[in-house]
């Protein structure tokens, strides 16, 4: 069969593609993407019904069909704007539009042909298939625990909108709703769901309604192993259903986040190849940087650099590798300059031209921007990442400090109070802390700033900087007895602290008022 349509001819006998006689270089699945939306030109084809022709019904991420949509609107000279050919239906699906001149009928279609076409649709899956090393999530649906069976559509909502919150983060795959469905009430083992599914993490819960008042309970599983890697209890009295329903997910997908990448973390380190490939040397350079001292910034920093030279398309090496050289410039030697500040600020560019939907990747370009001084356009970066991923305590902390700068103090502490109610476990929790602490400091707010300076300082990696403004605190309150403390403590943890050191590292504050009253502090501590 042969379809006319713009200046292109699509062959399914040849299986070729051609634009004004020259040839098109395309994916074989990408082409029987096309194929299989020009022959359901007449109707919107639904997403289960690719996966079912395009992939013969085997599980793969929304994120893959996404990327195979793109390249085939590419290959056919159409776009997402545009979408002059193929066009998309949200949460509905696609489809065919443009204009097919005439369909020319050619040989038959025949079982040696159809193989062909099959095996090299198959054989680009294999491909695609072991490039990718995100970790793999299935959302079981929650059991409903309730006495009443109406009490389903909550269940089933809360299972629904995990699934949608957990494929914001875009560094994991995460299965789609109508295949974890497709186990609903059924008993069967993790070790066989996770062979059918081919994933590595499972998520399951339960969901009691009693009254006014409900209780979730969530897991994670290590799906090979049946392995609880972490669960949580949360018990809310009902107010209004679906405002209790938003705040349950976010939390839920919130602290579910952190504990994934903790246990990605520690696969690594426990299976450590002899040959590093880019996803290893990335998630290798992250669990140095969380370790958060100076030795290990320094390692993160060159796993994550030689993650790029593994694999250029990797937006996220790039982007931790810029926090990481902000991180090192605010915490221990590496020198803040112009031209390193500028290499930061291009390696968040090149993460975001290659994913534009990624929230981390605005997130931590607005860490740049603020170490920048350009706390304007770091907020709005961080509103970015907040939309695309309002579950991300990190933006949420970004903003904050982002906001304090500006002299913004009380929405500053907003976002750092959403930040901890959002993520209590996140491995950058004695930062909300600290960076808040500051803030309750510019705003005169000092024993607040002690207050959270010691929930900072009992969480381990907790930096030097947690005690400096303890101090700045304690010498405005006139504390001298915790102040003397203090200070030893500090000189114990930072042996060359000094108000030259000081005032070297808060390069990143603009306002000299805001410099000068923590200066202040400080010399009223006795520090020199």
């Amino acid at each position: 069969m042969q379809y006319s349509f713009n200046n292109f001819l699509l062959d399914t006998e040849l299986f070729e593609l051609k634009k004004e006689d020259e040839l098109v270089p395309i994916e074989p699945q990408v082409l029987e993407l096309i194929i299989f939306l020009i022959e359901k030109n007449e109707r919107l084809v639904t997403k289960d019904e690719i996966f079912d022709c395009v992939w013969s019904g085997k599980v793969v991420s929304e994120s893959a069909l996404s990327s195979r949509i793109k390249s085939a609107r590419k290959a056919l000279d159409d776009d997402g704007t545009n979408q002059k050919v193929i066009k998309t239906l949200h949460r509905k699906g696609f489809r065919f539009i443009a204009q097919l001149n005439s369909i020319l009928d050619n040989e038959p279609h025949n079982v040696q042909f159809i193989e062909r076409r099959r095996s090299l649709v198959q054989q680009t899956e294999v491909v695609v298939s072991t490039y990718s090393t995100k970790p793999k999530i299935a959302v079981l649906p929650f059991v409903n625990l309730s006495d009443l069976a109406e009490q389903e559509y909550f269940s089933d909502g809360m299972t629904t909108d995990i699934i949608a919150q957990l494929s914001k983060h875009r560094w994991l795959d995460v299965t789609a709703r109508n295949t974890t469905f497709g186990f609903k009430n059924l008993s069967i083992s993790h070790q066989e769901i996770s062979q059918q599914l081919n994933i590595d993490y499972l998520i399951e819960g339960t969901v009691q309604r009693l009254g006014d008042r409900v209780r979730v309970h969530a897991s994670l599983i290590e799906a090979s192993t049946s392995l609880q890697k972490w669960s949580a209890r949360f018990d809310r009295k009902i107010t209004d259903i679906f405002d209790l329903q938003d705040e349950l997910t976010s939390m839920i997908v919130a602290r579910l986040e952190p504990e994934i990448g903790f246990a990605e973390r520690n696969k690594t380190l426990q299976k450590r190849p002899a040959n590093l490939q880019a996803w290893d040397c990335y998630h290798l350079g992250i669990y140095h940087f969380f370790k958060f001292t100076g030795k290990d910034n320094i390692e993160a920093q060159k796993l994550l650099l030689k993650s790029q030279s593994l694999d250029e398309r990797f937006g996220e090496a790039y982007v931790w590798w810029a926090y990481a050289l902000v991180i090192g410039m605010v915490y221990w030697d590496v020198k803040p300059t112009d031209t390193l500040l500028d290499d930061a600020l291009k390696a968040c560019n090149k993460a975001l031209a290659l994913d534009s939907q990624n929230a981390t990747f605005y997130a931590l370009k607005a860490r740049v921007l603020l170490a920048r001084k350009e706390y304007s356009l770091a907020i709005l970066e961080n509103e970015v990442a907040i939309e695309l991923n309002p579950t991300f305590a990190a933006a949420h902390c970004g903003l904050g400090d982002s906001l304090a700068y500006e002299g913004r103090y009380q929405e500053a502490l907003a976002c750092f109070d959403k930040a901890i109610h959002l993520s209590p476990n996140d491995p950058q929790l004695w930062a909300f802390y600290t960076y808040g602490a500051l803030v309750q400091i510019f705003d005169k707010n000092f024993e607040k700033a002690v207050h959270w300076s010691g929930l900072a300082s009992a969480i381990p990696n907790c930096q030097y900087w947690t005690t400096s403004h303890a101090i700045v605190a304690l010498a405005y309150l006139g504390r001298d007895d915790e102040l003397q403390n203090a200070k030893q403590k500090l000189l114990t943890e930072c042996p060359n602290f000094s108000i030259s050191f000081a005032q070297e590292k808060l390069f990143y504050l603009k306002e000299q008022a805001q410099i000068d009253f923590y200066i202040e502090g400080l010399r009223k501590a006795g520090i020199s």
